[in-house]
């Protein structure tokens, strides 16, 4: 472990020569990304937003072909950026997933992507959302043999019949040969409509509702789902609050957990998720530099055994750079769960280790 002092002053460096990337697309789906081709070396650190610009809703990969790739919700008519990375610290522009977007559901917009590698395909899950009219907004899928596309899409998986009006935010878990898709937001008593997250099996491809029926197995107050398995454990992993109101933002990431994939899942305070999702554990939330810290990626564990997600925030000195892409190392207490130093983004911290195969050796 390196010292504190060093890593402060390599930090500096860091940030002045190398850290994470502030490159602007060069447009949909060019695939100009070249994610530094492995001979760029392994920053020490690195210092949040990684990526200085709007990039929120991040979903993440580690790819057959050695390298991270990172898909975030639309932006302008870039339909779902894709980031590419080595090291999941300096992340360079690759395409967009979408040549043309879906346009099987009108007047909607990509949210929240979620990438996966399902029999040798990339499967990627996404949101047809709209703001007002949230019972416009359903789930669709898409597959490519590469994860910078592009994606062939294979239409819509759910709509508002699945149970929530709220269809967004997919997330895809396998278990024990079973194939999940949970998703789900919240309630809106003004728009009349209950919220919920729920979660129905998928047909062996993963391209198919296997059944009609939807469980519910969160409460209306939590949205940007993301399940995790460690040890005996599943852990469900939500966004509760505003998430969009810059620096009055309230967005903070909760988890509760269970020892089967169905739930129940309880906060470490007893609460049941089903019942009050918004009160369970606090893993991670604003403090007097970010506002809105939530909608986090799958957990990537790095070649040291440690483990880290990403998620966006609104930078309070950088308002009008959007909700911005932060990365922060998870630890695990003793009792097994998970917590973010402080439980606040961290300014700087010490990079992810990727080791390339002389250094396995």
């Amino acid at each position: 472990m390196k010292k504190i002092s060093f890593l402060i002053a390599t930090a500096l460096c860091i940030m002045a020569c190398s850290g994470g990337s502030d490159e602007q697309p060069d447009g949909p789906g060019n695939g100009n990304g070249n994610g530094g081709g492995g001979s760029t070396p392994n920053p020490v650190s690195f210092s949040n937003p990684i990526v200085g610009k709007q990039l929120p809703d991040p979903t993440i990969i580690h790819a057959a072909d050695g390298n991270f790739y990172l898909y975030v919700t639309q932006q302008d008519n870039i339909y779902i950026p894709i980031y590419k990375s080595t090291n999941m610290t300096q992340w360079t522009y690759a395409g967009a997933a979408f040549l043309q977007k879906p346009n099987w559901q009108p007047d909607t917009r990509l949210w929240a992507p979620d990438i996966n590698y399902i029999n040798g395909k990339y499967v990627l899950y996404y949101t047809l959302g709209h703001w007002d009219l949230p019972k416009n907004s359903c789930i669709g899928v898409a597959v490519s043999d590469s994860p910078v596309g592009p994606f062939t899409d294979h239409g819509k998986l759910l709509d508002y019949n699945s149970g929530t009006m709220q269809c967004i935010d997919p997330c895809y878990f396998e278990d024990n040969g079973k194939k999940y898709l949970f998703w789900g937001s919240y309630n809106s008593t003004s728009k009349g409509y209950e919220g919920g997250i729920r979660y129905v099996e998928l047909s062996a491809d993963g391209l198919s509702i296997k059944g009609a029926v939807s469980e519910k197995i969160a409460g209306p107050s939590i949205e940007g789902i993301m399940v995790h398995k460690r040890g005996n454990y599943y852990y469900l992993f939500g966004s509760t609050g505003s998430c969009c109101e810059e620096e009055r933002s309230t967005y903070r990431v909760v988890v509760g957990r269970s020892k089967n994939i169905e739930g129940p899942y309880v906060g470490k305070n007893g609460t049941v998720m089903k019942e009050n999702s918004s009160y369970n554990e606090v893993v991670l939330q604003g403090n007097n530099l970010f506002a809105g810290t939530g909608h986090n990626s799958e957990i990537i564990t790095d070649d040291e055994g440690n483990d880290w997600f990403f998620y966006h925030a609104w930078q309070k000195a950088k308002i009008d750079n959007g909700r911005q892409l932060m990365c922060d190392r998870i630890q695990w207490s003793s009792d097994g769960w998970p917590y973010i130093t402080n439980g606040t983004p961290a300014s700087v911290s010490r990079a992810p280790v990727f080791k390339n195969e002389e250094e396995k050796e």
